[in-house]
């Protein structure tokens, strides 16, 4: 059965990790400086940050301690990371943002020794930021892999792709990547994963597409192949197993995002609750008032109602189950939470909040991705629809 009782270990990392973000994070979003040209944080604090965090021994929490990380399992990073996203900057300075740290989980899960030494390492040690490239325009891989029209044919003992790929996070940063392109036209096994870095030829980056919000570290990017070669040596798994890579990766790092979405809500609704206790309204403060309590109220229970949904989900990874249906649930659920919290608080804030004299609007800005990436929530309707007319009642079952 779930045990909502954290470890001690586990506690007294999350009490570290928010002491680290409250000193060393937070005060940050203040600095103009510590801002790049993209609206993250800038080389700088960043690296410093990252030294710090690797000397007070809470660096890549996610993996196994035989790859350079601290050995948590899903549940147990969870609190953590909804800690670490307190502030905008948070994750990165941990090696717990995306993608990287769904690659580096990945990789310690499926990649050979040699591979692990050559592609995971520097991912591990935050000295390389890497990518995950599935993402293809129209006609091409969106959330339905098997569209794909990226294509590696072997030719010896060599891998040649064609293809074109978009939105693909952080390419223009990354210097390790993870390829996926299709290697036969079987609807279950016609894709496979392989490994290149950003100095290889045959492939460019096209643009650097525009977006709404902030962008991660590298942003997000069109790219294209064209005759690129790949050593059969750095194909991941077997040919004809990326759909199942694709699986193994994708389950978890959507509910990474949770987690850190997570840390975001409760971030702007503690903005909100700072201001509205404090600011007269009519006599009182607006924290007085009952339409302002319902509206605190209501995405309190939101973010509890996230969380309980992403640890539940996180229980099911950790006993090996795919859970795709609990993923579904809590990614649908924890991006409109993030996007309602954080509208709310820009709404108790009044013109304060739509300023940049705090950073909620840098959140509502961010917050309007997250129910597009990994899976649109639509697509999450589909998965919860189609297993509910599978089992029926059964939906609702309190089985292991």
């Amino acid at each position: 059965m779930i045990d909502f009782t954290l470890a001690p270990e586990v506690e007294e990392t999350r009490l570290r990790i928010r002491d680290f973000v409250e000193k060393n994070v937070i005060p940050l979003e203040s600095d103009p400086d510590a801002y790049d040209e993209h609206e993250n944080i800038a080389p700088e604090p960043m690296e410093r940050l990252k030294a710090m965090a690797k000397s007070e021994g809470l660096w890549s929490l996610s993996l196994p301690v035989e790859d350079g990380g601290l050995g948590f399992n899903v549940v147990e990073i969870t609190p953590c990371y909804e800690e670490m996203n307190r502030s905008i900057f948070g994750p990165v300075c941990f090696n717990a943002s995306a993608p990287d740290d769904g690659n580096m989980r990945v990789l310690s899960q499926v990649a050979r020794p040699d591979q692990k030494e050559k592609w995971l390492r520097p991912i591990a040690d935050g000295t390389i930021r890497s990518s995950f490239v599935m993402t293809e325009p129209s006609p091409g891989a969106g959330s339905d892999p098997s569209v794909m029209k990226t294509t590696a044919v072997k030719k010896g003992d060599k891998w040649i792709i064609n293809g074109r790929k978009w939105f693909i996070t952080g390419a223009g940063a990354a210097k390790h990547f993870i390829l996926m392109a299709k290697t036969s036209e079987d609807a279950r096994h016609g894709l496979t994963a392989f490994m290149f870095h950003a100095d290889q030829p045959g492939w460019r980056i096209v643009r650097r597409i525009p977006i709404m919000g902030p962008e991660e570290h590298g942003g997000h990017c069109e790219i294209e192949f064209e005759n690129m070669e790949i050593p059969d040596e750095d194909r991941l798994m077997e040919v004809g197993e990326g759909l199942k890579l694709t699986q193994i990766r994708l389950g978890t790092a959507r509910l990474t995002h949770c987690m850190r979405w997570l840390g975001l809500s409760r971030r702007s609704m503690e903005i909100a609750r700072e201001y509205v206790e404090r600011r007269i309204s009519f006599g009182e403060t607006l924290a007085n008032h009952e339409g302002v309590q319902w509206m605190l109220g209501e995405i309190a229970m939101a973010i509890e109602v996230g969380r309980l949904l992403t640890m539940r989900a996180a229980w099911k990874l950790d006993q090996g189950d795919f859970a795709r249906k609990e993923v579904s649930m809590a990614k649908i659920q924890v991006a409109d939470t993030l996007h309602q919290a954080v509208d709310t608080a820009i709404q108790l804030n009044g013109a304060r909040g739509y300023s940049k004299d705090t950073v909620l609007e840098w959140i509502y800005r961010y917050a309007r991705q997250a129910r597009l990436v990994d899976g649109a929530s639509e697509v999450h309707k589909m998965v919860l629809a189609r297993n509910y007319l599978k089992e029926g009642n059964d939906f609702w079952g309190w089985r292991a």
